[in-house]
C-alpha cells in the first residue's frame, strides 16, 4: 500500500513538472510575441508650454497606446528643455549610451549638434522633426520628418479671414482695419512658409486684409512671445495668430481685445474670448511608423513627410462661441479640396511678389537651385520635408526681419 501511495505521488509531481513546463512555455511564448524597444526623444521644451511640446507628448501616448495594441512596449528616455548645441549633443549620446535604437530631436535647433553624435553610432537610427540636413548627408543612419502644416495654417487664416470679414460687415472695423499681427519664432523659411499660406487663407475670404510680422528670434521664450504679440495689438492689429511655442499669444491678444488662432495646441481654454481656431501636426502616426520599422528590421525613409489628406495635419476644435458664422461648414469644404488636391495653397495666381506674378523661382533657401514652381504652384514640401517658401509676398510687412 505505501508503494502503491508513493507510486501516485511521483505520478503527480511527474504531471505537476510537465503542467508547469507546458506553462512556461506558453508565458515564454506569450513574451516572444512582446516586443519591448527603448527609444529616446529630445525635446525643446517640456509640457507645460501647453503648446509645441506638449504636442509631441500627445502624439507620443497616442503612438505608445497603437504600438501596445501591435505587441510593442516602449521604454521611452526623454530629455527636456534642451535647445541647441553642446547640450543636446551630449543628450543624444547618454540616449545612445543608454541602449536606445533610435532617437527622435523634436525640435529644428536639435539637428546640428545631433548629426556629428549619429556618425559615431550607425546602428543606431536618428530622426530630426522639422530638420532640413540629413535629407541630403550621406548618413544611412539620419532622417528628417516634417508634416504638411501649411495647410492647417491656410485653414486657420480662413478661419482669421471669415472673423476679419463679419467684423467689417457688421461696421466694427473698417476694411483697411483688417490686419493680422503675427508672432513669428525666426525669419527662416519654415516660419515664412507658415505665415504665408496663413495670410492667403485669410485673403481668399477678405480680400482687404493685410498681415504685420513680428519676430522674437526664438522658438520658445513666452516674455518675448507676449511682448510681440502687444506691440502687434498696439500697431492696430485686431487678430493675432502665432509660429512659436507658447500660449502667451493667446493671452495676451485677450487682454488687448484682440482675436486670435494658434498653433500645436487648442488655446481657447486659456484664452475662450479670444482663441478662434488652431491647427497642429499629430505625429502619432509617424512615431508608430518609424518605431515598427525599427522593430521590424525595416528601411526608415531618410526624408518623411505627409499632409492633410493623410491625418498628420489636423484643426483643433473650433470655439463656435467667437467665430463668424458658417465658418464650420466653410473650413470643411477648404479642407476637403485641400485633401482631394484641388487646392493650392500656394496657387501662383494668388498672390504677387513686389506687384508681379511668379512663373519660376530656383532661389529657394537650401535647395541648391532647384525649381520650386511646378503646375501654377510653389511646390511647397514635396521636394524635401523641411518646408523652404521663402518668398516675401505682396501684403505682409516684416517689422524686424
Amino acid at each position: 500500500m505505501k508503494k502503491l501511495l508513493a507510486l501516485i505521488l511521483s505520478l503527480v509531481m511527474v504531471l505537476s513538472l510537465v503542467a508547469c513546463g507546458a506553462k512556461d512555455d506558453a508565458g515564454k511564448d506569450d513574451k516572444d510575441d512582446t516586443n519591448t524597444i527603448k527609444v529616446g526623444l529630445i525635446c525643446i521644451g517640456d509640457e507645460n508650454d501647453q503648446g509645441y511640446t506638449y504636442n509631441f507628448m500627445r502624439g507620443k501616448e497616442a503612438a505608445d497606446a497603437k504600438l501596445k495594441a501591435e505587441g510593442i512596449n516602449v521604454d521611452w528616455i526623454i530629455k527636456y528643455n534642451l535647445i541647441e548645441g553642446d547640450p543636446v549633443a551630449v543628450a543624444n549620446e547618454e540616449l545612445a549610451e543608454e541602449g536606445c535604437e533610435i532617437i527622435f530631436n523634436n525640435s529644428y535647433g536639435h539637428e546640428a549638434a545631433a548629426l556629428p553624435v549619429a556618425a559615431d553610432y550607425p546602428e543606431i537610427e536618428f530622426v530630426c522633426m522639422t530638420g532640413d540636413q540629413a535629407w541630403a548627408d550621406d548618413l544611412a543612419n539620419t532622417h528628417n520628418a516634417f508634416a504638411n502644416i501649411y495647410e492647417g495654417r491656410y485653414v486657420a487664416g480662413v478661419v482669421a479671414g471669415m472673423k476679419l470679414q463679419e467684423m467689417i460687415d457688421k461696421g466694427e472695423i473698417t476694411a483697411d482695419q483688417a490686419v493680422i499681427g503675427y508672432v513669428g519664432a525666426y525669419s527662416f523659411a519654415e516660419v515664412v512658409s507658415g505665415y504665408t499660406a496663413y495670410y492667403l487663407g485669410a485673403k481668399s475670404v477678405c480680400p482687404s486684409v493685410t498681415m504685420k510680422v513680428q519676430y522674437v528670434n526664438s522658438w520658445s521664450d513666452a516674455t518675448a512671445e507676449a511682448n510681440a504679440a502687444a506691440a502687434l495689438c498696439d500697431q492696430g492689429c485686431v487678430l493675432i495668430s502665432q509660429h512659436s511655442d507658447n500660449t502667451t499669444p493667446a493671452t495676451t491678444a485677450q487682454s488687448k481685445g484682440a482675436f486670435h488662432t494658434g498653433y500645436n495646441n487648442d488655446m481657447s481654454d486659456v484664452a475662450p474670448e479670444a482663441s478662434i481656431i488652431g491647427t497642429r501636426i499629430d505625429w502619432t502616426n509617424y512615431f508608430v511608423h518609424a518605431i515598427k520599422c525599427v522593430v521590424e528590421g525595416k528601411e526608415l525613409e531618410q526624408d518623411w513627410c505627409n499632409g492633410m489628406a493623410e491625418g498628420e495635419v489636423v484643426m483643433t476644435e473650433l470655439n463656435t462661441a467667437i467665430a463668424a458664422e458658417d465658418t464650420a461648414a466653410k473650413m470643411e469644404s477648404v479642407m476637403d479640396s485641400i485633401k482631394d488636391g484641388s487646392l493650392k495653397v500656394f496657387d501662383t495666381t494668388t498672390f504677387t511678389v513686389g506687384g508681379q506674378a511668379v512663373t519660376t523661382y530656383t532661389g529657394a533657401w537650401g535647395m541648391n537651385g532647384a525649381e520650386a514652381i511646378a503646375d501654377g504652384a510653389y511646390a511647397e514640401s514635396s521636394l524635401r520635408s523641411a518646408p523652404y517658401f521663402d518668398l516675401r509676398i505682396d501684403g505682409i510687412t516684416e517689422l524686424n526681419a
